[in-house]
Protein backbone atom coordinates (compact mmCIF):
# COMPACT_ATOMS: atom_id res chain seq x y z
CA UNK A 1 0.00 0.00 0.00
CA UNK A 2 0.98 3.56 -0.54
CA UNK A 3 2.70 6.13 1.34
CA UNK A 4 2.34 10.07 1.09
CA UNK A 5 4.86 12.38 2.09
CA UNK A 6 4.68 15.53 3.18
CA UNK A 7 7.92 17.68 3.41
CA UNK A 8 9.52 20.94 2.40
CA UNK A 9 13.18 21.87 3.36
CA UNK A 10 16.51 19.99 3.40
CA UNK A 11 15.65 18.41 6.45
CA UNK A 12 13.09 15.96 5.16
CA UNK A 13 15.30 14.77 2.25
CA UNK A 14 16.66 11.96 3.66
CA UNK A 15 13.47 10.85 4.64
CA UNK A 16 12.68 10.78 1.42
CA UNK A 17 15.44 9.12 0.21
CA UNK A 18 15.48 6.45 2.40
CA UNK A 19 12.07 5.64 2.02
CA UNK A 20 12.62 5.56 -2.07
CA UNK A 21 15.67 3.20 -1.21
CA UNK A 22 14.17 1.18 1.00
CA UNK A 23 11.31 -0.11 -1.63
CA UNK A 24 8.40 1.83 -0.24
CA UNK A 25 5.40 2.87 -2.44
CA UNK A 26 5.23 7.01 -2.52
CA UNK A 27 2.41 7.84 -4.26
CA UNK A 28 2.68 11.78 -4.26
CA UNK A 29 5.03 14.32 -2.52
CA UNK A 30 3.18 17.35 -1.09
CA UNK A 31 5.39 19.88 -0.23
CA UNK A 32 5.40 23.88 0.49
CA UNK A 33 4.71 25.68 -2.55
CA UNK A 34 7.90 27.34 -4.87
CA UNK A 35 8.77 30.84 -2.67
CA UNK A 36 10.75 33.24 -3.96
CA UNK A 37 14.80 33.88 -3.15
CA UNK A 38 17.70 36.09 -4.06
CA UNK A 39 17.71 39.21 -5.18
CA UNK A 40 15.49 38.77 -8.17
CA UNK A 41 12.90 37.04 -5.74
CA UNK A 42 12.70 34.09 -8.90
CA UNK A 43 10.47 31.47 -7.53
CA UNK A 44 12.84 28.43 -6.43
CA UNK A 45 11.05 24.96 -5.77
CA UNK A 46 11.77 23.39 -2.40
CA UNK A 47 14.37 20.85 -1.22
CA UNK A 48 11.88 17.91 -1.11
CA UNK A 49 9.76 19.17 -4.24
CA UNK A 50 13.44 18.91 -6.62
CA UNK A 51 14.09 15.72 -4.91
CA UNK A 52 10.57 14.35 -5.84
CA UNK A 53 10.56 15.09 -9.35
CA UNK A 54 13.98 13.41 -9.88
CA UNK A 55 12.17 10.62 -8.50
CA UNK A 56 9.42 10.75 -10.82
CA UNK A 57 7.09 10.92 -7.96
CA UNK A 58 3.92 12.95 -8.19
CA UNK A 59 4.28 16.43 -6.67
CA UNK A 60 1.21 18.19 -4.61
CA UNK A 61 1.96 21.68 -3.77
CA UNK A 62 -1.48 22.76 -1.89
CA UNK A 63 -2.23 26.30 -0.72
CA UNK A 64 -4.05 24.97 2.02
CA UNK A 65 -4.75 22.13 3.92
CA UNK A 66 -8.41 23.21 3.01
CA UNK A 67 -8.02 23.69 -0.51
CA UNK A 68 -10.80 22.24 -2.66
CA UNK A 69 -10.70 18.69 -3.39
CA UNK A 70 -7.26 18.33 -1.59
CA UNK A 71 -8.13 15.83 0.90
CA UNK A 72 -9.95 14.15 -2.10
CA UNK A 73 -7.19 13.77 -4.23
CA UNK A 74 -5.27 12.23 -0.70
CA UNK A 75 -8.24 9.69 -0.03
CA UNK A 76 -8.37 8.07 -3.57
CA UNK A 77 -4.61 6.56 -2.96
CA UNK A 78 -5.65 4.92 -0.34
CA UNK A 79 -2.61 5.32 1.24
CA UNK A 80 -1.01 2.96 4.25
CA UNK A 81 0.80 6.17 5.97
CA UNK A 82 1.36 9.84 5.78
CA UNK A 83 4.63 10.38 6.45
CA UNK A 84 5.62 13.73 7.54
CA UNK A 85 9.11 15.27 8.00
CA UNK A 86 9.45 19.10 8.49
CA UNK A 87 6.42 19.91 6.08
CA UNK A 88 5.82 23.29 7.96
CA UNK A 89 1.94 22.95 8.51
CA UNK A 90 -0.62 22.25 10.47
CA UNK A 91 -2.81 19.05 8.98
CA UNK A 92 -6.32 19.21 9.50
CA UNK A 93 -8.29 16.28 11.34
CA UNK A 94 -9.76 14.94 8.46
CA UNK A 95 -6.35 14.37 6.82
CA UNK A 96 -5.16 12.62 9.53
CA UNK A 97 -7.69 10.54 9.07
CA UNK A 98 -7.51 8.90 5.81
CA UNK A 99 -4.33 6.67 6.09
CA UNK A 100 -5.27 2.86 6.91
CA UNK A 101 -2.40 2.87 9.42
CA UNK A 102 -1.32 5.64 11.05
CA UNK A 103 -0.46 9.15 10.25
CA UNK A 104 3.32 9.43 11.31
CA UNK A 105 5.92 12.56 12.14
CA UNK A 106 9.55 12.65 12.44
CA UNK A 107 10.21 15.45 15.22
CA UNK A 108 13.60 16.33 16.05
CA UNK A 109 13.48 16.36 19.84
CA UNK A 110 12.91 14.02 22.43
CA UNK A 111 9.49 14.75 23.06
CA UNK A 112 7.39 15.86 25.45
CA UNK A 113 10.27 18.10 25.50
CA UNK A 114 10.86 21.06 22.43
CA UNK A 115 7.63 21.02 20.85
CA UNK A 116 7.27 23.29 18.16
CA UNK A 117 8.94 24.52 14.99
CA UNK A 118 12.55 25.02 16.18
CA UNK A 119 13.51 22.26 18.03
CA UNK A 120 17.20 22.08 16.97
CA UNK A 121 18.06 26.05 17.64
CA UNK A 122 16.37 25.30 21.35
CA UNK A 123 18.27 22.45 22.74
CA UNK A 124 21.61 24.22 21.46
CA UNK A 125 20.89 27.84 23.02
CA UNK A 126 19.21 26.21 26.06
CA UNK A 127 22.60 24.39 27.02
CA UNK A 128 20.76 21.21 26.56
CA UNK A 129 23.75 17.75 26.78
CA UNK A 130 21.53 15.50 24.73
CA UNK A 131 19.07 15.54 22.45
CA UNK A 132 17.15 13.08 19.57
CA UNK A 133 14.76 12.31 16.98
CA UNK A 134 11.23 10.64 17.78
CA UNK A 135 8.50 9.39 15.97
CA UNK A 136 4.94 9.73 16.81
CA UNK A 137 0.86 9.14 15.75
CA UNK A 138 0.04 12.93 14.67
CA UNK A 139 -2.96 13.61 16.20
CA UNK A 140 -4.43 17.43 16.89
CA UNK A 141 -2.24 19.75 19.12
CA UNK A 142 0.94 20.82 18.39
CA UNK A 143 3.66 17.70 18.72
CA UNK A 144 1.13 16.12 21.24
CA UNK A 145 0.87 12.59 19.73
CA UNK A 146 1.71 9.01 21.12
CA UNK A 147 5.34 8.14 20.90
CA UNK A 148 6.25 5.56 18.16
CA UNK A 149 10.32 5.06 18.11
CA UNK A 150 13.16 7.50 20.12
CA UNK A 151 16.82 7.73 19.62
CA UNK A 152 19.19 10.14 21.29
CA UNK A 153 22.10 11.83 20.60
CA UNK A 154 24.78 14.20 22.34
CA UNK A 155 25.22 17.69 21.78
CA UNK A 156 28.43 18.57 20.94
CA UNK A 157 30.31 21.52 21.85
CA UNK A 158 31.30 21.72 18.56
CA UNK A 159 27.91 21.31 17.01
CA UNK A 160 25.72 24.29 15.53
CA UNK A 161 22.05 24.32 14.46
CA UNK A 162 23.37 23.58 10.65
CA UNK A 163 25.61 20.48 11.90
CA UNK A 164 23.35 19.44 14.28
CA UNK A 165 20.32 19.33 11.86
CA UNK A 166 22.10 17.61 9.40
CA UNK A 167 22.55 14.72 12.33
CA UNK A 168 19.54 14.16 13.33
CA UNK A 169 18.11 14.33 9.94
CA UNK A 170 19.85 11.07 8.86
CA UNK A 171 19.02 9.55 12.37
CA UNK A 172 15.40 10.44 11.92
CA UNK A 173 15.30 8.96 8.16
CA UNK A 174 16.61 5.66 9.52
CA UNK A 175 14.31 5.70 12.79
CA UNK A 176 11.52 6.76 10.11
CA UNK A 177 11.89 3.48 7.72
CA UNK A 178 11.57 1.35 11.29
CA UNK A 179 8.91 2.84 12.38
CA UNK A 180 6.67 2.17 9.29
CA UNK A 181 7.77 -0.70 9.42
CA UNK A 182 7.09 -1.63 12.73
CA UNK A 183 3.86 -0.71 12.81
CA UNK A 184 2.90 -2.55 9.87
CA UNK A 185 4.22 -5.66 11.51
CA UNK A 186 2.28 -5.06 14.83
CA UNK A 187 5.59 -4.57 16.91
CA UNK A 188 5.45 -1.01 17.96
CA UNK A 189 2.62 -0.13 19.86
CA UNK A 190 2.01 3.87 20.79
CA UNK A 191 2.73 5.21 24.04
CA UNK A 192 1.32 8.54 25.37
CA UNK A 193 3.92 10.64 25.93
CA UNK A 194 4.21 11.69 29.24
CA UNK A 195 4.50 15.17 31.65
CA UNK A 196 7.00 17.94 31.52
CA UNK A 197 6.21 18.94 27.86
CA UNK A 198 8.70 21.84 26.79
CA UNK A 199 8.55 24.47 23.91
CA UNK A 200 10.31 25.34 20.90
CA UNK A 201 8.64 28.75 19.42
CA UNK A 202 9.97 30.00 15.81
CA UNK A 203 12.74 32.06 15.68
CA UNK A 204 12.79 35.48 14.10
CA UNK A 205 15.21 37.79 12.34
CA UNK A 206 15.09 39.98 15.27
CA UNK A 207 15.46 36.45 17.84
CA UNK A 208 19.41 36.74 16.78
CA UNK A 209 20.00 39.99 18.71
CA UNK A 210 22.76 39.08 21.31
CA UNK A 211 22.16 39.97 24.93
CA UNK A 212 25.17 40.88 26.74
CA UNK A 213 23.63 40.52 30.15
CA UNK A 214 24.17 36.78 29.59
CA UNK A 215 27.18 34.64 30.62
CA UNK A 216 29.72 33.83 28.17
CA UNK A 217 28.74 30.10 28.16
CA UNK A 218 24.75 31.06 27.36
CA UNK A 219 26.40 33.36 24.77
CA UNK A 220 28.81 30.76 23.33
CA UNK A 221 25.41 28.61 23.15
CA UNK A 222 23.35 31.40 21.13
CA UNK A 223 25.69 31.68 18.35
CA UNK A 224 25.78 28.36 17.84
CA UNK A 225 22.13 27.74 18.35
CA UNK A 226 21.23 30.55 15.92
CA UNK A 227 23.85 29.97 13.23
CA UNK A 228 22.88 30.29 10.01
CA UNK A 229 19.73 31.85 10.75
CA UNK A 230 18.69 33.97 12.14
CA UNK A 231 22.20 34.39 13.26
CA UNK A 232 23.62 36.09 16.23
CA UNK A 233 24.03 39.91 15.21
CA UNK A 234 25.47 43.20 17.59
CA UNK A 235 25.80 46.75 16.60
CA UNK A 236 29.38 48.49 16.98
CA UNK A 237 29.09 52.17 16.02
CA UNK A 238 26.16 51.55 14.45
CA UNK A 239 27.20 48.96 12.27
CA UNK A 240 25.75 45.33 12.28
CA UNK A 241 27.92 42.85 12.81
CA UNK A 242 27.01 39.08 13.16
CA UNK A 243 29.09 36.67 15.23
CA UNK A 244 29.37 33.17 13.60
CA UNK A 245 31.99 31.66 16.03
CA UNK A 246 32.82 32.03 19.19
CA UNK A 247 33.94 30.77 22.36
CA UNK A 248 33.74 31.38 26.71
CA UNK A 249 36.75 32.28 28.31
CA UNK A 250 36.91 31.64 32.04
CA UNK A 251 37.71 34.55 33.21
CA UNK A 252 35.70 37.73 35.73
CA UNK A 253 33.02 38.94 34.09
CA UNK A 254 33.43 42.62 33.33
CA UNK A 255 31.27 45.24 31.45
CA UNK A 256 29.05 43.35 29.00
CA UNK A 257 29.13 43.92 25.56
CA UNK A 258 32.73 46.00 26.15
CA UNK A 259 35.50 45.12 23.82
CA UNK A 260 38.87 43.83 27.04
CA UNK A 261 41.17 43.44 24.30
CA UNK A 262 41.18 44.25 20.41
CA UNK A 263 44.96 43.63 20.01
CA UNK A 264 45.62 40.21 17.92
CA UNK A 265 42.49 38.81 19.37
CA UNK A 266 39.16 40.10 20.07
CA UNK A 267 37.94 39.57 23.66
CA UNK A 268 34.16 40.79 24.74
CA UNK A 269 33.19 41.05 27.97
CA UNK A 270 29.99 39.44 29.64
CA UNK A 271 27.73 38.94 32.57
CA UNK A 272 29.97 36.00 33.49
CA UNK A 273 33.26 35.31 31.95
CA UNK A 274 34.75 36.73 28.59
CA UNK A 275 34.19 35.83 24.74
CA UNK A 276 36.63 35.31 22.14
CA UNK A 277 35.32 35.82 19.17
CA UNK A 278 36.96 33.91 16.21
CA UNK A 279 34.58 33.97 13.45
CA UNK A 280 32.90 37.28 12.72
CA UNK A 281 30.94 38.88 9.01
CA UNK A 282 30.28 42.78 9.18
CA UNK A 283 27.25 43.95 7.48
CA UNK A 284 27.57 43.28 3.14
CA UNK A 285 31.08 41.54 4.29
CA UNK A 286 32.24 38.50 3.40
CA UNK A 287 32.88 36.34 6.50
CA UNK A 288 36.13 36.86 8.06
CA UNK A 289 38.42 35.93 11.22
CA UNK A 290 38.24 38.55 14.24
CA UNK A 291 42.12 39.25 13.47
CA UNK A 292 41.32 40.21 9.94
CA UNK A 293 38.08 42.37 11.37
CA UNK A 294 40.25 44.10 13.55
CA UNK A 295 43.05 45.26 10.95
CA UNK A 296 41.98 48.17 9.47
CA UNK A 297 40.00 49.55 12.22
CA UNK A 298 39.89 51.62 15.01
CA UNK A 299 38.87 49.40 17.42
CA UNK A 300 40.58 49.92 20.81
CA UNK A 301 39.53 48.24 24.04
CA UNK A 302 36.28 49.89 25.96
CA UNK A 303 34.35 50.20 22.98
CA UNK A 304 30.94 48.36 22.85
CA UNK A 305 29.40 45.72 21.25
CA UNK A 306 25.57 46.93 22.06
CA UNK A 307 23.33 44.37 21.92
CA UNK A 308 19.75 43.24 23.57
CA UNK A 309 18.74 44.69 26.58
CA UNK A 310 18.22 42.64 30.17
CA UNK A 311 16.18 40.22 29.56
CA UNK A 312 14.32 38.25 32.17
Amino acid sequence: MAIIFFGTPEFAIPSLRALHDAGEDIAAAVTRRDAPKGRSRTPSPPPVKELALGYGLKVLQPKSMKDPGFADELEKMKPEFLAVVAYGRILTSEILSIPKIAPVNVHASLLPRYRGASPIAWAIINGERETGVTTMVMAPGLDAGDILLQEKTAILPGDTKEGLSRRLSEMGAELLVKTLRGMREGRLKPVPQGGGATFAPPLKKEDGLINWNRSAREIFNFVRGTYPWPGAFCFLGGERIKFLKVEPVVNEGKNPGAIEKADGELLVGTASGLLRILKIQPEGKRPMSARDFLQGRKIKKGDVFSGAVQVS
